[in-house]
C-alpha cells in the first residue's frame, strides 16, 4: 500500500465535508457494531491463536467492552456534537460566543498487542464520532487479529474513510513521517518517546496511552481475604500483560502474612492447582518478553508459582516477597504474571517512595478508612484508579481513561474520545446591528470607559 498516496486520498475525502454530519457518523458506528456482531466467532479465534485468550476473557475484556463504547457513543453523539453556549463578558455586549466540537481530520491509530482487538477499535469509535478519516495500524506481533481487523474493515469501509495497515516497525516509522492532523498511539513509553518525537516534527496533537508500575496500597483496615481476590484477578487477566494490572503490592506489615495466604488461595481458586495446564488460562505474547519476564524470576523470594514452560509460552501466576527497588524486576513494568509484594509500617512512607517514581497509570487502595481514601486520592497524582477494586474504572465509559506525563497524555472513552478526536474551536458571532465605538483609538474618552469596564 502507498502510505502517502493512501493519506492524500483521505484527506481529499475529508474535505468533502461527508464525514462531519450526525447521519453520517452514526450510520459507521453501527456498521461497525455491526461487523463486530458478525465476527465474533472469528473475533475470539483470532485471540485464542494469538495469545490463548479463553472465550470469557476475549468477551469482557475486548468485545464486550466495545459495545459498551459504541453503544453509548451512539446514543449520546447528537448531544456531544451540538455547540456549546457559553458566557460573554460586558465588555462583549452584542455578541454571542460558541466552542465548536471540530474534527481533526485524517487520524493515525497505533494499537499495542496485549489487548489487540479492543485497543485498536476503541480509539477508533471516537475518531468515527468526531468526523474523522482513519488510518488504523494494528500489532504486527498478534498476526492473527491484525489480519481480521484489516479483513473486517475493508469489507466495511471504504479505504479513502477507514483503513488499516499492517507491517512491523518500518511501516509505522512510515506512517508516522506523514503529516496526519492527529495520532492516537498505545504502548510502551520508549516508543511513545518515539512516537512524540515524531509527531513535534508536523507539530501534530496526539494522544499517548502508555503504562508504567501501577501500585498497589493495601492497609490494616482492609477486607483482606476480598482484597486478595480482587488483586489476583486485576493482576492475573490477560497473563498479567494490562497496561493497569497492579504492578505490585504494597501491605500494612500487620497483616501481610494473612494477605499472602489469602492471594495464594484466590489464584489457586481462579486458575487451579495447574495454570500452566489451564486452557483458559492467556499465554505470554512471544519469546522475547517471555525471556524476559522469567529473567525477574530470580529477584526476591518465591512465595507460590514461578513454573514455566517456554514451548507454549506460559509462566504461571507467580508471587514474590522480600524484593527490593534495586532489582531488575522493580525497574521497569513487569507487563507479566509475576508480582512483588512489599510491606510497610506507615503510609507516608508508601506515598514517598510512589511519588519519587514515573506517575503510575493506576493506582488502587484497599482500605475501609474514608480519610486515608481521600489522603492517597489527594497526595498521590496517577491517571486513574479505584478504591477496593482493580481494573473496573477502565469498564466505565463515563470516566476519562489516561495517564499523567511518563504513563500517557490525553484521555478516552465515552465522551472522552469525542473530545479526544476534536478540536474545541471558539467562534464570537458579532452583531452588525450598532457599533461599540470606545474600542477605537480615536474615540473621546474611550480609555477611561475601556477601565471601568474591565476592572
Amino acid at each position: 500500500m502507498n502510505i502517502p498516496s493512501l493519506i492524500q486520498q483521505q484527506r481529499a475525502f475529508y474535505y468533502e465535508n461527508a464525514t462531519k454530519s450526525l447521519s453520517f457518523r452514526l450510520k459507521q458506528l453501527k456498521r461497525l457494531k455491526k461487523v463486530i456482531e458478525q465476527n465474533e466467532k472469528n473475533i475470539i479465534n483470532a485471540l485464542q491463536q494469538d495469545l490463548h485468550k479463553s472465550e470469557f476473557e476475549s468477551y469482557s475484556t475486548e468485545i464486550g467492552f466495545l459495545y459498551a463504547e459504541v453503544n453509548k457513543t451512539i446514543k449520546e453523539l447528537k448531544e456531544w456534537m451540538k455547540p456549546e453556549k457559553v458566557k460573554t463578558p460586558t465588555s462583549h455586549i452584542g455578541s454571542k460566543s460558541y466552542i465548536y466540537k471540530d474534527p481533526y481530520g485524517v487520524s493515525l491509530i497505533i494499537a499495542p498487542w496485549n489487548y489487540p482487538f479492543q485497543l485498536a477499535i476503541a480509539p477508533a469509535i471516537g475518531a468515527i464520532a468526531g468526523g474523522n478519516t482513519i488510518v488504523l495500524k494494528p500489532s504486527e506481533l498478534t498476526p492473527n487479529v491484525s489480519a481480521l481487523i484489516k479483513q473486517m474493515i475493508e469489507e466495511t469501509f471504504d479505504t479513502s474513510y477507514f483503513a488499516v495497515v499492517e507491517g512491523g516497525v518500518e511501516v509505522s516509522q512510515e506512517l508516522l513521517d506523514q503529516p496526519f492532523d492527529f495520532i492516537f498511539f498505545t504502548g510502551s513509553v520508549p516508543v511513545g518517546k518515539i512516537v512524540m518525537e515524531k509527531a513535534a516534527q508536523h507539530l501534530t496533537p496526539h494522544v499517548l496511552e502508555l503504562g508504567g508500575k501501577s501500585p498497589v496500597i493495601v492497609d490494616e483496615t482492609a477486607k483482606i481475604e476480598l482484597a486478595a481476590k480482587r488483586i489476583a484477578w486485576g493482576k492475573f487477566t490477560n497473563a498479567g500483560q494490562t497496561c493497569i494490572a497492579p504492578d505490585y503490592v504494597y501491605v500494612h506489615e500487620n497483616v501481610k502474612q494473612t494477605f499472602l495466604t489469602k492471594l495464594k488461595e484466590a489464584v489457586a481458586a481462579l486458575y487451579g492447582s495447574n495454570p500452566i495446564g489451564n486452557g483458559d488460562y492467556t499465554h505470554i505474547v512471544n519469546e522475547k518478553h517471555f525471556n524476559r519476564l522469567t529473567s525477574y524470576l530470580t529477584n526476591g523470594t518465591l512465595v507460590s508459582g514461578g513454573k514455566s514452560n517456554q514451548n507454549n509460552l506460559v509462566i504461571e501466576p507467580t508471587i514474590l516477597e522480600n524484593v527490593d527497588w534495586n532489582e531488575p524486576i522493580m525497574q521497569d513494568e513487569i507487563f507479566g504474571p509475576i508480582l512483588p509484594v512489599l510491606s510497610y509500617s506507615s503510609i507516608d512512607d508508601v506515598i514517598n517512595q510512589v511519588r519519587s517514581k514515573p506517575k503510575p497509570l493506576a493506582l488502587y487502595f484497599f482500605s475501609e478508612d474514608e480519610k486515608s481514601h481521600q489522603k492517597i486520592i489527594q497526595q498521590l497524582s496517577f491517571g486513574g484508579g479505584s478504591i477496593n477494586d482493580t481494573l473496573f474504572h477502565i469498564a466505565n465509559p463515563n470516566l476519562p481513561f489516561g495517564g499523567v506525563g511518563p504513563s500517557g497524555i490525553g484521555s478516552y472513552h465515552g465522551k472522552a474520545s469525542f473530545d479526544a478526536f476534536t478540536h474545541e474551536k471558539s467562534m464570537l458571532h458579532q452583531t452588525t446591528k450598532y457599533d461599540i465605538s470606545i474600542r477605537y483609538p480615536n474615540t473621546k474618552f474611550g480609555l477611561s470607559l475601556i477601565k471601568k469596564v474591565l476592572k
